[in-house]
């Protein structure tokens, strides 16, 4: 008799979506346990999609940088003498040592190992005792640029050499929302962690609303009315829902000095997943987000950061209000982040099974079919 061979997480997940929105279940557990499927999604979606490192007013002088992981590539994000945001790897051309760490500031790229200079734009500056090297050429070293570009304000960096611009790819954000341009909006604050649960997970969190009321009880739960609701279909690059705010968070709400916004676009709230891992919570007065990285099945790397419209941070009591705002959102992380851990200690379980989801999910199942569309069967 032939034993029948296990279902690959890539496999489980194709036939996930493979059924109508009203008959879907959450993924499966194998999508968010599996270190194979893991390894897809470096090679297919953190490898070949853009991801966003921050807002660019975060690196605001020349030597001002950053540095993360691509799929396990390591790379420098700074701004150059010329003022320009570029990206590339922080790796050293001659013995492959890293070179920066964290976020800072520097003149010049240098060599912890052999103290190999590199300029802003990663040409080779200076390396000692080479001149008896009759095969190097200091001109012919460079760090080998990573694509990087600012869109609407995100700094985005990808590997994929042959990607769409942002500007392309994310041309139906912008049409969504055209009376929110979020190149206009500031950072006044950005902090990094580690959860433990799966970025899918976390992702997933962000993209409904669905868990407000019990999740958020404690802080923005009480405001929430799922009868309300409303899930729209979303589009190849995102998915999105909104919500109606009323005054209890001012800065939430159109400035009063802002006379182009009308009607419910004074006070709309919307909730932007920009694939794979770019989450943005948008209104009228400031913005948060979230920039997701995996950090192995069971971890997550987090971004968070916030800030204000130009009308809001012009206002006399803009301080204030932002430090309520922040203090109400750093609750909300710690009730996030207790939900989400629970739900991979979940997917662990021998009996954990996927559920059907509510019509307040779709943006979860559209998640999905994003994930099933970038990596095979």
């Amino acid at each position: 008799m032939t034993k029948h061979q296990p279902i690959s997480p890539m496999a489980e997940l194709h036939a996930n979506v493979s059924v109508p929105f009203n008959q879907a279940r959450a993924m499966p557990k194998s999508v968010y346990t599996s270190e194979a499927f893991l390894a897809q999604e470096q090679q297919h979606i953190f490898a070949r999609d853009w991801l966003c490192v921050g807002r660019a007013e975060s690196l605001p002088e020349p030597g001002d940088y950053l540095t993360l992981e691509i799929a396990g590539e390591p790379v420098i994000v700074l701004r150059d003498r010329d003022g320009v945001v570029r990206a590339m790897s922080n790796v050293c051309r001659h013995r492959m040592s890293t070179l920066l760490e964290g976020r800072g500031h520097v003149r010049s790229i240098v060599c912890p190992y052999h103290a190999w200079t590199y300029n802003l734009d990663g040409t080779l500056r200076g390396a000692a005792a080479m001149t008896l090297n009759e095969g190097f050429c200091k001109s012919d070293v460079a760090l080998p640029a990573v694509r990087c570009e600012v869109w609407q304000g995100w700094i985005m960096v990808t590997l994929n050499q042959t990607a769409p611009s942002p500007d392309v790819a994310f041309r139906s954000v912008r049409d969504l929302i055209p009376y929110l341009d979020m190149s206009t909006y500031t950072e006044t604050f950005r902090e990094t962690f580690n959860w433990a649960t799966n970025w899918k997970v976390l992702a997933e969190n962000f993209m409904e609303s669905y868990h407000l009321p019990m999740c958020h009880a404690g802080t923005i739960g009480g405001s929430s009315n799922l009868d309300e609701m409303v899930c729209p279909e979303g589009d190849a690059a995102f998915n999105y829902h909104w919500i109606l705010k009323n005054d209890s968070i001012p800065l939430a709400l159109a400035h009063p000095s802002n006379t182009v916004l009308q009607g419910d676009e004074r006070r709309k709230t919307w909730l932007l997943a920009i694939y794979p891992s770019l989450l943005i919570t948008l209104t009228p007065g400031y913005f948060w987000y979230l920039s997701l990285t995996p950090d192995g099945p069971g971890r997550v790397n987090v971004l968070f950061g916030g800030g204000m419209s130009a009308e809001w941070i012009a206002d006399p009591q803009a301080a204030d209000h932002l430090t309520a705002l922040k203090a109400l959102l750093d609750e909300v992380n710690v009730e996030d982040k207790g939900c989400t851990e629970k739900v991979y200690r979940g997917l662990l379980s021998g009996m954990a099974e996927p559920g059907h989801l509510s019509h307040l999910e779709r943006p979860n199942f559209e998640f999905a079919q994003y994930l099933a569309s970038r990596i095979p069967a």
